[in-house]
């Protein structure tokens, strides 16, 4: 897959921005779908996209099997993160897939820089409990990546868990090496250096630390994008549909008390009709 046009990544952030907010009011996907069709720009592939999608949903039933089909628009993270938000054993909420896809896609519009890009995806494996290994290996087949980062991340894969990020950040990093000098000719010749010296003191600062301080700490002095976060649902949202119940039950509990204290007592042909409804 190569680097799409800049107009594509701008639709696609526009789609997964409108999908989130539709979501939340329980909308089939299917019609959602059918009106983001007529929305996105005709002039980018993205309303073929949409067509297959559509089709797709409706036979199956998920997203992520028509992405997987369409591998030359959809990258692998892309498609891995909806994977995860559909699988029903999962606890990642499509909610929040449709919200990093969103940041995702806006980020690619505007900037091809891959450690930014490493440094967000990473994060949104390490925020959301993802699977690393799988993650990294779509990770890896991002088309923002050339030949040594992607070597560098499939070996990363292997190493996170017993290795620290901070650690793999700073050992290949421009300030290990300003640090280091030349101890070790040999293990330097297999180095690859892909971070700078700055992600590399922030590194180095963030040894034996949670990651998130790392990421947090990266965005504060680098300004690198963050990972988003869905904001809490505000309880009075659901404040009166419970009411509302409430209110229904303590009806039909009056309601029984009155029948009972008249001498025909509770009519229980009322409860057997509804039943047969």
């Amino acid at each position: 897959m190569d680097v799409l046009p800049r107009e594509e990544y701008i639709e696609q952030a526009y789609m997964f921005k409108a999908l989130q907010g539709r979501v939340t009011s329980n909308e089939p996907v299917q019609e959602m779908l059918v009106q983001l069709r007529e929305e996105i720009l005709s002039t980018t592939k993205l309303p073929m996209a949409i067509d297959f999608l559509l089709a797709e949903v409706r036979h199956v039933g998920t997203m992520s099997t028509a992405m997987k089909k369409l591998p030359h628009y959809f990258t692998q993270f892309q498609i891995f993160i909806i994977e995860k938000a559909e699988d029903e054993h999962g606890r990642f909420d499509m909610r929040v897939a449709f919200l990093i896809l969103e940041a995702e896609s806006k980020f690619r519009a505007d900037n091809k820089d891959p450690v930014a890009m490493f440094l967000f995806q990473v994060e949104t494996l390490c925020r959301n409990c993802l699977d690393y290994d799988y993650g990294l290996q779509a990770i890896a087949m991002d088309p923002i990546y050339d030949g040594k980062w992607q070597r560098w991340i499939l070996e990363v894969r292997h190493q996170l868990g017993l290795v620290e990020l901070a650690d793999l950040i700073y050992v290949n990093s421009e300030y290990y090496v300003l640090k280091n000098g030349n101890r070790n000719e040999d293990e330097d010749a297999d180095r690859v250096i892909l971070f700078g010296e700055k992600e590399g003191r922030i590194a180095l600062a963030n040894r034996k630390k949670e990651a998130h301080y790392l990421f947090s700490s990266l965005q504060r002095q680098l300004d690198y994008p963050a990972v988003p976060r869905p904001s809490k649902r505000d309880p009075a949202i659901d404040l009166l549909p419970k009411l509302e119940k409430l209110v229904q039950r303590m009806e039909v509990r009056i309601k029984l008390l009155e029948d009972e204290q008249r001498q025909s007592g509770i009519d229980l042909n009322q409860f057997m009709r509804d039943q047969k409804k």
